[in-house]
């Protein structure tokens, strides 16, 4: 290899030798100059038999993991049976691959379709050989992908999606130096921009190293002696690492964290000047020099060299020999420190450069020299050592030296003759620019999302408890740090939770109940299996206004107050009020029970919403208003501007004082089919206002009809509610001021919508019709079909409906249709009365996220200058994979499970977990009664502990992700007190008996052929 170097960083790392799970425990071992050396486990001696050999001891002395049969599978999207024939060393490939991309704080998805290497040193385990000798592959087709040392690289190369060459390099024990070697070779030259580079190691049979201790190359100290007169031969150890290189430039503008840049490298080979296996010392010097010219320093630069430092008789002095030998081609005078990783965690054999090459970037990038082990006086056959050489008995600083970077190279070779070395180099300084530094920064008590996922609910508590503790141990990691990390920095995946905090104490506090399977109001939980579908914006009509609806979003977002000050100035010219005082509740203020001043003043907190949830990456697909809600879904959509929209919805209301005090509406909990079979008793006084659902219908006219429609309803206990207003809007009212809404829209200048526009006057997409003055007529006076336009929409696929208000009045009745299609769409409100803040539309909007929607979680951290920090590793749930395919369920078998909380299996349980999740469902309600006080009144009824329609739906919301049992929306009015709904719980949590199958003559489908079954399953008739 030759040619000018490109500068080359180390963005990411992973590692993993026994008690050691990563980089930073990997450090403190080092650092402490501790030892992971021992004996072979008793409990992986039954699966590897005892060799009748006489250096049997020696081989079972080593650096070995506890177990290996571990393996996450479901989260590589593996079964059981291809698991288990895999190589253990193709999974902690396929684990440290993923830490390492983990740690460069990129998430995966960013390296699909990408033209990345994956170049990996390894050696089979000996595991295929105990497969076979157990007859367990037998008839196995996944045997041959398992056993098949390259496939390591392909896996790794599949899970990322990248499409770079796949390749394991297999040079002995110089294999993993010559894989990372062989990738900056590859992003040097252009090929690529950067790449996985790593190796593994692990020994299913320690009999496998008898070669190695008839070589005489093992120590029967059970020690490695680096560069000591002690030395005898290395002790084998288990374990591998992985590192993603990038082209420093672009690791640069990227503002990624640097661990080190490598400079130089080399590949070389003894040839014919040493007999094999004996070591080459000029071969091995001429790939040093080779290395330090690519990298163009000088050997005098380099402050400290990772020796190969196998221990051995032979090795040691070979490979002082060669260093001396690049003393003297280069003039350097001054020692060189040199010391062996092999100390610590032994001989990793193919992954023993990778684990060596870690070990020289972590104290490049910390700046500390570690000890090298069990050096006490030097190897005899080294004569001068001392004059040459240093090997540091304890953690120092790195000696500091102006306008020179620390410097490091790292040696390893094999066995047949094939050399590398690498120079590494101290990261260039960091830029003191952050992202989103602009713009002055948001108080410290702006509370923030931190969004957690993984691949099951067990693995999703464990990570937030992993989070936990690192957040804890470090009080410099901000709120904005930490959540701003991990929406940028982390896959999404389908188990998710969402802790909102306006502090550190807020975040621990919301972990800690998340890691225990419980939560709070300000902890979201939800499961995404796929894309959550095109989304509807919905606007209601009136009733979700309350006092000072606007104040506390308007003083916390400044898209939001940009939207009111906008209307603001668009309602001017028709209103006497100010829109800004409305809406904040500022005196002097207009009352809101005037018709002409909430409507337009509903409009304006509507299309303002609307602006925020655009601005936080939730774009509508669709949009559909409910009465005087049309307007505002039409300037949303663009089918009115907002002027054309502000003059319609102040001159509508406007006219619909002169309806005042000559009729009423009525809310009806009861099917569009019996409202109109019931109003056939009024002709001409009443009509049906409006049908919102299955079992959700207005009705209006005049008052005393209404009065009389609902003595009627409650002689046959169907429940009856008068809405607050005065007038019968979508009835025969209206056509008296039919003449004046026309003129009123006469000017309007519509266009065709931007957004699907749905309309709730005839029932469907708008299509060619114009929303001109004959539109605005109709709207108010005709039935409102919106319960029909949300079927339609949810039967068409229709994934998210987003209530855009200042409190949901619609939910329940979309939830109702969702029930009686038996589908499952995600509905969320915006804000809720009594609080109406910026948590409050986040918790919806985390409730979006959590249930797969697109949402910009990363948008909502610009001004606060967070950094990327490092977050912990993913945590595998690791299940026993070994000889033959396990028989037991996995975590998450058995049916569905909720976010982390245990399945309730008792009463007392089921009636814990209600009031838990009822007194979280409160939300906005403060203070709303505790999950105590609600146990101990387990028979008062929700209504009467103060439960809305959007508390109850939040409370169904809650127990479904709790338990994945689905409940409907009315389920908390159906079982309206705390222990019948647990009791109810309960039931469906507890599987019935199995029932007797019938001993019937089979002739259904079952009798069937595979082949006839499909065709019947592909006609629909099964």
């Amino acid at each position: 290899m030759s040619g000018p170097a490109t500068g080359i960083a180390v963005v990411g790392m992973s590692c993993r030798f026994p008690g050691v799970s990563g980089p930073a425990e990997f450090w403190r071992l080092l650092r402490d100059g501790r030892s992971t050396v021992g004996t072979f486990p008793e409990q992986r001696a039954a699966d590897a038999p005892s060799p009748a050999h006489p250096d049997a001891g020696t081989l079972r002395t080593g650096s070995f993991f506890d177990t290996v049969d571990g393996f996450d599978a479901e989260f590589f999207g593996l079964d059981a049976a291809e698991a288990t024939a895999m190589d253990p060393v193709q999974r902690l490939g396929l684990e440290l691959a993923w830490e390492a991309v983990e740690d460069a704080r990129i998430p995966a998805g960013a390296l699909a379709g990408r033209e990345i290497d994956v170049v990996v040193g390894s050696a089979p385990s000996g595991y295929d050989q105990l497969r076979r000798s157990s007859g367990s592959d037998r008839d196995d087709h996944h045997a041959a992908l398992g056993s098949a040392g390259a496939l390591i690289a392909n896996r790794i190369s599949a899970l990322f999606d990248v499409r770079g060459m796949s390749y394991c390099a297999d040079s002995g024990q110089s294999s993993s130096l010559v894989a990372l070697a062989l990738s900056c070779e590859r992003i040097s030259s252009g090929a690529v921009d950067a790449a996985l580079a790593g190796g593994v190691e692990l020994i299913a049979d320690p009999e496998s190293g008898l070669g190695l201790a008839n070589l005489g190359a093992l120590s029967p100290d059970g020690r490695c002696f680096a560069f000591d007169a002690r030395a005898s031969g290395f002790v084998r150890g288990e374990g591998g690492a992985f590192v993603l290189l990038k082209r420093l430039d672009l690791a640069v503008a990227d503002s990624d964290h640097i661990y080190a840049v490598v400079r130089g490298w080399s590949v070389g080979s003894g040839g014919a000047t040493a007999r094999m296996p004996d070591p080459s010392p000029g071969a091995q010097a001429a790939t040093v020099l080779s290395a330090l010219a690519r990298a163009g320093v000088p050997f005098d630069g380099v402050d400290y060299v990772e020796a190969h430092g196998t221990g051995t008789r032979l090795g040691d002095p070979a490979e002082a020999a060669g260093l001396r030998e690049v003393f003297s081609a280069t003039g350097r005078s001054r020692p060189l420190t040199i010391g062996s990783v092999k100390t610590n965690v032994g001989h990793l054999e193919p992954a023993a450069g990778i684990a060596g090459f870690v070990k020289a970037a972590l104290c490049v990038d910390r700046g500390v020299l570690v000890p090298s082990l069990n050096f006490t006086s030097p190897n005899p056959e080294i004569a001068d050592f001392h004059r040459t050489f240093e090997v540091p008995g304890t953690s120092r600083p790195w000696p500091q030296v102006p306008a020179r970077p620390r410097r490091a190279g790292v040696s390893s070779f094999g066995m047949g003759g094939t050399h590398a070395h690498v120079v590494l180099e101290q990261a260039p300084p960091a830029a003191e620019s952050r992202p989103g530094d602009t713009g002055p920064a948001p108080s410290g008590s702006d509370v923030l999302p931190w969004a957690l996922s993984a691949r099951s609910e067990a693995a999703l508590r464990e990570q937030a408890l992993r989070l936990r503790d690192l957040v804890a141990a470090d009080a410099s990691l901000t709120t904005a740090d930490v959540g701003h990390s991990l929406v940028t920095t982390r896959t999404a995946f389908e188990h998710r939770a969402v802790v909102l905090a306006g502090d550190r104490e807020e975040a621990l506090a919301g972990l800690d109940r998340l890691a225990a399977g419980s939560g709070t109001d300000r902890t979201v939980r939800g499961t995404a299996p796929g894309p959550a579908g095109p989304v509807v914006f919905v606007f209601p009509g009136q009733g979700s206004q309350w006092l000072g609806m606007g104040r506390r979003l308007y003083a916390e977002s400044a898209e939001f107050a940009r939207g009111i000050d906008a209307c603001a100035r668009a309602l001017e010219p028709w209103v006497d009020w100010s829109l800004v005082d409305v809406v904040t509740a500022e005196e002097p203020v207009a009352a809101l029970d005037r018709v002409d001043v909430v409507q337009p003043a509903l409009f304006a907190m509507m299309v303002s919403l609307a602006r925020v949830w655009r601005s936080w990456g939730v774009v509508p697909d669709a949009v559909v208003g409910h009465s005087q809600g049309e307007i505002a879904a039409a300037c949303v959509a663009g089918a009115l501007s907002l002027q054309d929209a502000a003059r319609l919805v102040a001159l509508r209301s406007r006219e619909l004082t002169a309806l005042a005090g000559t009729g009423g509406m009525s809310a009806v909990s009861a099917s569009p089919a019996w409202v109109r079979e019931r109003l056939r008793q009024w002709p001409g006084r009443l009509s049906t206002a409006a049908v919102n659902g299955p079992a959700s219908v207005v009705v209006c006219g005049d008052v005393e009809a209404l009065e009389q429609f609902a003595a009627r309803a409650a002689e046959e206990d169907v429940r009856v509610r008068r809405v607050k207003v005065d007038y019968a809007s979508h009835s025969h009212h209206v056509e008296r001021i039919r003449d004046r809404l026309l003129t009123a829209a006469s000017e309007l200048a519509p266009r065709a919508p931007e957004v699907e526009f749905w309309s709730t006057v005839t029932g469907g997409p708008l299509g060619p019709r114009p929303l001109d003055g004959a539109y605005w007529y109709d709207n108010l006076r005709s039935t409102v079909r919106f319960g029909e336009v949300v079927e339609r929409l949810m039967r068409a696929g229709a994934g998210v409906f987003v209530e855009v208000s200042p409190h949901p009045v619609l939910e329940v009745a979309m939830a109702e249709t969702a029930d009686a299609l038996a589908v499952s769409p995600t509905t969320v409100g915006s804000l809720h009365k009594e609080d109406g803040s910026r948590a409050d539309l986040l918790a919806s909007l985390a409730e979006l996220h959590v249930r797969g929607a697109t949402v910009d979680l990363a948008g909502l951290f610009a001004g606060h200058r967070p950094r990327r920090i490092a977050l912990p590793a993913y945590a595998f749930q690791r299940r026993r994979h070994w000889l033959t395919p396990p028989d037991e369920p996995g975590p998450d078998a058995g049916g569905a499970t909720g976010a982390g909380t245990a399945l309730p299996a008792s009463e007392p349980a089921a009636l814990g977990l209600v009031c838990a999740e009822a007194s979280a469902a409160w939300g906005a309600k403060d203070p709303g009664p505790t999950a105590d006080e609600l146990a101990a009144s387990p028979d008062s009824t929700f209504k009467d502990l103060g439960f809305e329609s959007s508390t109850a739906v939040r409370l169904r919301n809650r127990l479904t992700a709790a338990t994945g049992v689905r409940l409907p929306a009315t389920v908390a009015f159906s079982h309206p007190t705390p222990r019948r709904l647990a009791r109810h719980l309960l039931s469906l949590l507890t599987p019935p008996a199995a029932a007797r199958p019938a001993e019937t003559e089979a002739t259904g489908p079952e009798d069937r052929s595979d082949d006839e079954l499909y065709a019947l399953i592909e006609r629909g008739y099964v």
